[in-house]
């Protein structure tokens, strides 16, 4: 939760909360204070219930060329998959300097990749059509890249499988949208410390994915139109929200005399135009 660091007036009761001793939420818009024993009592809210969560790890940031080589699929109840991914191509180093994956380690200990992104796929699909939300920390990458690669192994996309990838909850995007203004990185390690989460490991799968959850968690607890809101609600005004994000940072670079062209499409990218892609993609 986040304390007050100016004194303010009780939402509740009226009266003078000193600075540092309330409690600071953000309600339609506005911030309010409270005091402790003040606070309205809240619904149990979707993150009050089972949650999902999925991160990976890849050879590269291009989602449309990078390859799999671990994933994780994690929920709030327990159940845990972890999975490692013989990519079939070279890992580059730098990637290796980031996840600590190796070559020999895939091909010694690497799963096939049609088998392990079947289940992943079966895992994801499984999970979302028992309308349960799955969170993932800047999804336009993981979820694209998933796409991309059931595609190049002739398996059924899980947008195929589900229908529509939904309900998706995204701490990158939400936090972005609910506190724009502060300064500082917004990286999942960032986050775990702006929210209090901790994280021991990062850039682990599955480390990641059960500190995306919990950074999820304290989002919606923090921001009561997270927590409250619907799931449908909320996977709506998430597309919104990096999509503004998108055209609002595309006009900056432009500003800057820079080209930039703004990634449409969340949680799942936009399949680029054909003059557009990226040489060694799909196209």
């Amino acid at each position: 939760m986040a304390t007050n660091r100016f004194p303010g007036t009780c939402k509740t009761c009226g009266a003078q909360v000193p600075a540092e001793q309330g409690e600071l939420r953000k309600e339609q818009g506005a911030w309010v204070v409270y005091h402790a024993g003040c606070l309205p009592a809240a619904g149990p809210g979707w993150h009050t219930g089972v949650l999902g969560s999925y991160d990976c790890e890849t050879t590269g940031r291009d989602p449309l060329t990078a390859r799999l080589i671990s994933a994780a699929f994690v929920t709030s109840d327990g159940r845990r998959h972890d999975f490692l991914v013989d990519p079939g191509v070279p890992i580059p180093p730098e990637t290796t300097a980031v996840h600590g994956i190796t070559d020999e380690q895939v091909r010694e200990h690497g799963t096939d990749p049609v088998e392990a992104l079947e289940q992943i796929a079966e895992l994801l699909a499984a999970h979302l059509s028992a309308g349960l939300p799955l969170v993932v920390f800047n999804a336009p990458y993981d979820l694209t890249l998933l796409e991309f690669e059931l595609e190049r192994h002739a398996l059924r996309s899980l947008a195929a499988r589900v229908g529509r990838i939904e309900p998706v909850i995204d701490p990158l995007v939400i936090d972005k949208a609910v506190d724009r203004w502060r300064k500082g990185k917004r990286n999942l390690e960032s986050q775990c410390a702006h929210y209090g989460v901790r994280i021991e490991g990062a850039h682990d799968a599955a480390v990641d994915a059960i500190a995306a959850l919990e950074v999820a968690k304290a989002l919606a607890e923090r921001y009561p139109e997270v927590g409250q809101a619907s799931l449908p609600d909320l996977h709506r005004q998430q597309e919104q929200w990096k999509a503004a994000a998108e055209e609002d940072f595309a006009a900056y670079r432009q500003r800057r005399g820079e080209e930039y062209v703004a990634e449409h499409g969340w949680p799942v990218r936009q399949r680029p135009a054909i003059d557009e892609a990226p040489v060694g993609s799909l196209f």
